[in-house]
């Protein structure tokens, strides 16, 4: 296995932008630059959301991700790039109380991000295109990149316009078009180009040969994509972000689109290839969001793209990206960090995390990189659905193991009946997993767990309480995160990394605090439908508890995220919080890309 790896990146340039434009932004910012100040003012940092930042309705975030499943045409259709396979470990019965399921994925798979990583040797590797974008892995690109205004630019007349295996090209006229009955683009916009070729060729197979085999064997019209000219002068215009709903940023035949690819990413471009539902945007003022898997040395990422249409929380967070203030809240995924379950005894892991690279620099001789990846579909940041833990409607209970049973006889005494859940990832609402975010810090907690091993110390409900008298009520809609510093302190290589899962599992050492049902119920009742935290997992260490955690979540239609990281940058202060998994058809997990606005 090949393990490519880089020691630093790139940071991009930002244009001055307008008067006007800058006017716009100081109007918009005076609220936040005020929550910072000192004095009076400064207390409103540790407040409850005020009224018009509480919950925004799920119809206003738009899914722009294409469904990841065997029967799609997911990736690219070449001998170097093995199919999309998801593999069901455990199903909830006798042998195990949790669904669970492992992932072979490539960073082309669906919804895909590539970052300059992808076109640009390293600058030590001595190809002709090298240079310091290179350097600028998938891992590597700023939080703030992820997000900006999206600037859609109509396309339509252009799908099914080319010869069979070549592209309609989109040139820099239309951009410039655009920008007549706009405004002009600048750094902070996200450029989409909207042809519809998704929504009308991404379909199951047979059928889905359409979307990218057939144009490659030149047996149909390619996508419409931009052509290099079109990509330089947006990279001119310093867009640091852009969007297609075609299978490539890379127009047809792959001389242009090698072309393409190199004189964006070249420049520090990062963007989003098989798009969907862009007709659902308005020309400009939606606010576009990327959130790729972090795989450490990455050439892109498997993605999430999504855009949020509420005109008030758009402008909010288009501002922040703006003003760089985006936290990056996710771990990084390494075959040498501690980012999969290790189990409390032997045999009692989940798979591995595993990485090699598909296409090498020496293998395309300086034109393209690209890695696959092995993993649980909880490992590292990742989203729990109400799936994971409960089974479907009509689920046989004998089928438990007698211990199990115990357990559940126990819970449904305190806390009323178990549900049922159908409940995958895919169908998790994306405004479910994003809202405003309310740290509660729960570090105090360390140290005081039970004497027996292994266990975890419990959060509580006068925790919670606590936090409410000091920072204000929690609201429905909020993100509740929970923080004490763990993955902070602990997520390190192996073998120090043992003490982030290894050692609390096995009993060698307490475990990260856990999130008690009963506090569970009491975040359901306040219209919670979301929490995280940044420990490896929300149910603790202790097997028992931990499967009364989620069997709450679970049935209170609630859903977590968990193994987050740098909570402490958007503690006391107004933030928001942004998380989607990869949207993938029948899994009971989802690793993801969590970040937030400040």
């Amino acid at each position: 296995m090949q393990i490519v790896r880089h020691a630093s990146s790139r940071r991009c340039g930002l244009s001055a932008p307008g008067l006007r434009l800058a006017a716009q932004w100081i109007l918009i910012l005076i609220p936040v630059l005020c929550c910072r100040a000192t004095g009076p003012i400064a207390a409103q940092e540790n407040a409850a959301p005020t009224q018009s930042q509480s919950a925004v309705s799920d119809d206003a975030f738009i899914d722009l991700s294409l469904l990841v499943a065997p029967t799609y045409p997911t990736g690219w259709p070449a001998p170097t790039f093995p199919p999309f396979h998801l593999q069901h470990d455990a199903r909830i019965g006798a042998l195990s109380p949790y669904n669970r399921d492992t992932l072979a994925i490539d960073e082309n798979t669906g919804t895909q991000f590539d970052a300059p990583a992808h076109s640009v040797p390293p600058p030590d590797s001595k190809y002709p295109d090298a240079g310091s974008a290179g350097l600028v892995t998938g891992d590597r690109v700023p939080a703030w990149q992820l997000i900006g205004e999206a600037c859609v630019v109509d396309c339509t007349d252009l799908c099914d316009a080319g010869a069979p295996g070549r592209s309609a090209l989109v040139t820099r006229q239309r951009i410039e078009q655009w920008e007549k009955e706009h405004r002009a683009l600048s750094t902070g916009d996200a450029v989409l180009f909207r042809s519809d070729y998704s929504d009308k060729y991404y379909r199951p197979m047979p059928k889905g040969v359409r979307f990218v085999a057939a144009p490659v064997d030149e047996r149909a019209p390619a996508w419409p994509d931009p052509d290099p000219g079109c990509v330089a002068y947006l990279a001119g215009r310093r867009v640091m972000t852009l969007a297609t709903d075609s299978p490539s940023m890379g127009p047809l035949p792959k001389e242009i689109a090698a072309e393409t690819h190199l004189v964006g990413l070249r420049q520090g471009m990062c963007w989003v290839e098989s798009g969907t539902n862009f007709g659902k945007l308005p020309a400009m003022g939606a606010c576009f969001c990327l959130l790729p898997i972090r795989h450490v040395g990455g050439a892109g990422a498997e993605t999430r793209a999504l855009a949020i249409t509420d005109p008030a929380l758009a402008r909010r967070l288009i501002a922040g990206a703006r003003n760089r203030q985006v936290a990056d809240l996710s771990v990084t995924l390494d075959e040498d960090l501690p980012c999969t379950w290790t189990g409390a005894a032997a045999g009692q892991h989940r798979p591995p995390y595993l990485r090699k690279v598909l296409i090498s620099w020496e293998q395309s001789k300086g034109k393209s990189f690209a890695q696959t990846h092995y993993l649980d579909s909880q490992c590292g940041t990742h989203l729990v659905p109400g799936s994971f833990a409960l089974p479907t409607q009509g689920f046989d209970r004998a089928s438990y193991s007698p211990e199990v049973q115990g357990w559940l006889r126990d819970y449904e005494s305190r806390f009323g009946a178990c549900g049922a859940s159908d409940q995958t990832t895919e169908r998790v609402p994306l405004g479910q997993t994003c809202g405003e975010a309310r740290v509660i810090d729960v570090r105090a907690r360390r140290g005081t767990a039970a004497s027996t091993r292994p266990s975890s110390p419990v959060i509580r409900v006068e925790d919670i309480e606590a936090f409410e008298r000091a920072r204000g009520a929690l609201r429905a809609g909020d993100v509740v995160l929970f923080s004490c510093g763990w993955t902070d302190e602990y997520y390190k290589p192996l073998p120090a990394g043992d003490d982030c899962l290894a050692a609390p599992l096995s009993g060698r050492r307490e475990g990260w605090p856990a999130l008690g049902a009963e506090a569970v119920v009491y975040l359901a009742k306040k219209g919670i439908r979301c929490v995280g935290t940044d420990c490896p997992s929300l149910g603790g260490v202790d097997p028992r508890e931990a499967l009364m955690t989620y069997w709450a979540l679970g049935s209170r239609g609630m859903v977590a995220v968990e193994f987050l990281t740098n909570l402490a940058e958007i503690a006391g202060r107004p933030a928001y919080f942004l998380f989607a998994a990869t949207k993938i058809e029948g899994c009971h997990g989802g690793p993801g890309r969590a970040i937030a606005v400040y």
